[in-house]
């Protein structure tokens, strides 16, 4: 387990498990998430999130989608918002920083910390979405299954 004894952005994020990294987060506050996505470490976390995406892609889940998604993360504390587009088609999933030229399918909008809480399963999209704090514009019932086409992963620590 990566353990809490140093700051969230001295970690090696390549070489946390997907468990570990819901367990950081879980034990993380909001101030802390927002420090960590803040400048350099902020571009290494995602940049390690959107290339584990590939990884954590379910083939069978997805049949024969072909889909663009767009995430728009609004950065805190004056980071610009990051966007990243993820196309999902013959039963592979890419991510690549954006925008990109295609028209997204859909487009997911939200805060670093809730995307960290998100996409470690700290949290459940349908709350985020009935809270407003994920807004999706477009396919919004695409939105709804995404869950089911990755893995997500689960904390190993309580």
């Amino acid at each position: 387990m990566a353990e809490r004894t140093q700051n969230l952005e001295d970690h090696d994020f390549s070489s946390v498990t997907p468990e570990d990294f819901a367990a950081l987060v879980k034990q993380s506050s909001a101030k802390e998430l927002d420090e960590l996505m803040r400048g350099e470490p902020r571009q290494r976390v995602l940049a390690e999130i959107f290339t584990r995406m590939a990884r954590q892609f379910r083939p069978e889940n997805a049949g024969s989608l072909t889909a663009l998604i767009r995430w728009e993360l609004t950065g805190g504390a004056g980071e610009p918002t990051a966007v990243y587009d993820v196309t999902i088609a013959d039963g592979t999933c890419a991510a690549v920083p954006g925008p990109t030229d295609a028209t997204p399918r859909v487009t997911l909008a939200l805060g670093d910390a809730d995307f960290l809480r998100l996409v470690s399963g700290n949290a459940s999209p349908v709350l985020m979405f009935m809270t407003r704090k994920l807004k999706a514009t477009g396919d919004v019932a695409l939105a709804s299954g995404l869950a089911r086409l990755f893995n997500i992963p689960k904390s190993t620590k309580n």
